[in-house]
């Protein structure tokens, strides 16, 4: 009876869940941190993650222009998720609420996040585009 690898198991974990950001904290049930750290970078290899941070990983797809792995949801949308994961309430900056509600005609410049008085010094992005966060 063939054994089913850690990589296999993260994989078909990924395929069966519903979430689109994960923390590196979410795969310690599968194993020891070195041990997981090698599957997750095997699952990245693969193209079925990518890494947007920190401790910070995206499901990803196929880009249709380049063919690489890109994350399947926008950048905010990643901050969103993943710093309500680490318990911080952030909403889109200023900017961005006045311009999605129609108060406002300029598209804002930077992806940013308001984190109102938490304290976050983590970097979220991928590629050259990072997301800036604002108290």
């Amino acid at each position: 009876m063939p054994t089913i690898t850690l990589q296999e198991r993260i994989e078909s974990s990924l395929s069966r869940s519903g979430a689109k950001v994960f923390l590196r904290k979410e795969f310690d049930r599968f194993g020891g941190y070195d041990q997981v750290g090698r599957a997750l970078r095997g699952v990245i290899a693969k193209g079925l993650l990518v890494k947007a941070g920190y401790g910070v990983y995206v499901k990803a797809r196929k880009s249709s222009l380049t063919g690489n792995p890109v994350p399947v949801e926008p950048l905010v949308s990643i901050g969103i998720a993943a710093l309500a994961k680490l318990g911080v309430d952030a909403r889109p900056s200023e900017a961005a609420a006045d311009y999605m509600a129609g108060r406002s005609t300029q598209m804002p410049m930077a992806e940013a996040l308001r984190v109102g008085k938490a304290r976050v010094s983590r970097k979220i992005g991928f590629g050259p585009k990072t997301l800036r966060l604002d108290r």
